[in-house]
């Protein structure tokens, strides 16, 4: 398993992070806390009671501001894409090496705004 707070970070995840799930995928929402990453993709998180479980991304669900700016629930698949995509942003452009040649206009006759 990876507890590694990069590991997490990929998946757009933060450690002790409050995530919830359905037992059974019945029922009301259980709060847990992430714990990791298993080697399948799965993620492990622990429950109200201490045990531990590891579920698919599909059915756990973690809080992320939404388009108005409110945190709402939305499924860790769909914030690990969204996570992923982020990090094309990450860097700056690398500056051009070096100043840039100057160009010298030389003008033998007159132009139509002199």
């Amino acid at each position: 398993m990876h507890r590694s707070a990069a590991a997490l970070a990929r998946f757009g995840l933060r450690p002790a992070e409050p995530i919830r799930f359905k037992r059974n995928d019945k029922g009301r929402y259980i709060v847990g806390r992430v714990e990791g990453i298993e080697i399948d993709g799965s993620i492990t998180l622990r429950d109200p009671d201490g045990s531990a479980r590891s579920l698919k991304p599909e059915r756990v669900e973690i809080r992320r501001p939404g388009s108005g700016g409110r945190l709402r629930w939305q499924a860790v698949s769909d914030v690990a894409i969204t996570w992923e995509q982020l990090e094309l942003f990450e860097k700056a452009p690398e500056p051009e090496p070096g100043p840039m040649r100057r160009v010298k206009i030389e003008r033998n006759h007159p132009t139509l705004f002199d």
